[in-house]
């Protein structure tokens, strides 16, 4: 239990920000909620569509890891880049640390480097740029989705367990318990045959991704199954695939489609409705619990526990 003010690190592992402006908000934000904020990212050393050079953002990651003022470690984006960086950071002192290490999306390498590596449990939430930095005169449904994501963050955080509730009709029933990991679609089907890919059995895995058309969606899906991922675990949970477009040669082939094909093709069952993924309303998902997810045909429950936690008093 934290009884001083907890500290937060600010990293670009991988792209650099729009919109600086983003990064005042956020540590204004997080500022208000007790923590004492340490920037490691400088808009002006930007590289290329990079947060810096390679090797200023690896060394960012490894400042923050060294500083011992730093509790949670958050990342000022996605977008791409730690692939880039992956041998050559020192997974073992990031799990040595106990810092978290949060972030989406391209940070799903860095997550998966960190549990195949050293075992190391991180949190797929949210990051600078886009959730803790979103302007305050957001007003309606976004100011009610980046409130949502920051609160979840918070409560999850707070441990020592956390449940995840959607409302969604359509799925199977299911009971099962597992390790739960995942993260990007295309990011994992990158990283398979790497040593960068933990051997996870009997997980629960969940996928989101951004522009990707079913198709792709269903050949990512496809690669897992027949590198053997998929008949390892005890079910796939979809969150969000939003962005693609449809053409007229799809004739018909759209996500409902792709996902009736997989039911049928694919060794375990497979869920939908996890609001997760490249939107505002976000839950956020510690990669490495221990879960049990309830599903019937109106909806699902997942319960996360067995992960790190930052309790303030």
């Amino acid at each position: 239990m934290i009884t001083s003010r907890p500290g937060i690190a600010i990293v670009a592992p991988a792209g650099c920000i729009a919109e600086p402006d983003a990064l005042e908000r956020a540590i204004v934000r997080l500022e208000k909620q007790g923590f004492v904020v340490r920037n490691y990212y400088d808009h002006s050393c930007r590289h290329q569509r990079f947060g810096a050079t390679d090797e200023a953002r690896l060394a960012q990651l490894h400042a923050a890891v060294a500083d011992p003022d730093v509790h949670l470690v958050i990342a000022l984006r996605g977008g791409y880049g730690i692939s880039r960086l992956l041998p050559r950071i020192d997974f073992e002192a990031i799990a040595a640390s106990g810092k978290i290490v949060v972030g989406f999306s391209d940070l799903t390498a860095l997550h998966m480097g960190l549990m195949a590596k050293a075992g190391g449990l991180s949190y797929a939430g949210p990051m600078i740029a886009g959730d803790f930095g979103a302007p305050e005169s957001v007003a309606g449904a976004v100011a009610e989705s980046v409130a949502f994501t920051l609160d979840d963050f918070f409560a999850c955080l707070a441990g020592p367990t956390h449940t995840i509730t959607e409302c969604v009709a359509g799925n199977p029933a299911l009971d099962v318990r597992g390790t739960v990991w995942g993260g990007n679609l295309a990011m994992i089907g990158a990283m398979v045959g790497t040593p960068y890919f933990p051997r996870i059995d009997g997980g629960i895995l969940w996928l989101e991704d951004i522009a990707e058309h079913p198709y792709r969606i269903e050949r990512l899906l496809l690669q897992l199954m027949q590198a053997g991922v998929l008949e390892r675990q005890r079910a796939v949970v979809l969150g969000d695939f939003s962005g693609y477009r449809l053409g007229p040669l799809d004739n018909g082939y759209d996500f409902d489609a792709m996902l009736s094909y997989l039911r049928q093709t694919l060794p375990l069952p497979v869920v939908t409705g996890l609001s997760f993924g490249h939107i505002e309303r976000r839950v956020t998902i510690p990669f490495g619990a221990q879960g049990r997810l309830v599903s019937d045909a109106d909806g699902f429950r997942l319960t996360l526990s067995d992960y790190p936690t930052l309790r303030r008093v």
